[in-house]
């Protein structure tokens, strides 16, 4: 037996409107094609939305749902819609700040 493995692709959705849940996002972005799984981010401690997400969808519709909602209005906001990149690749390394005695006088 032979398994058929479809290949999925992640977008990632900036600019949600605080409000929305993950049931709201995965019907719209249905709207492109099947929808895999719909996540709003929320802050860990207080349970509130990030005003972002993450929609993972087959490669061939992620285009589309780029396509369909980058740049356009969600609910009085404007989405940011792209392929999601691993942490590592989305913003360079921070500076390895050293540790400096403030009590000491350098002056």
């Amino acid at each position: 037996m032979y398994y058929v493995h479809n290949a999925q692709m992640r977008l990632y959705i900036g600019g949600l409107p605080y409000a929305t849940t993950d049931a709201e996002l995965r019907e719209a972005f249905e709207k492109a094609g099947a929808v895999t799984s719909a996540t709003v981010m929320r802050d860990k401690f207080t349970g509130r939305s990030r005003g972002f997400g993450f929609v993972e969808m087959s490669e061939e519709d992620g285009p589309k749902a780029i396509e369909m909602w980058n740049d356009k209005d969600f609910g009085g906001r404007t989405l940011q819609v792209n392929e999601a990149r691993p942490m590592s690749e989305q913003r360079p390394p921070r500076h390895d700040f050293q540790r400096r005695d403030f009590h000491r006088r350098d002056y």
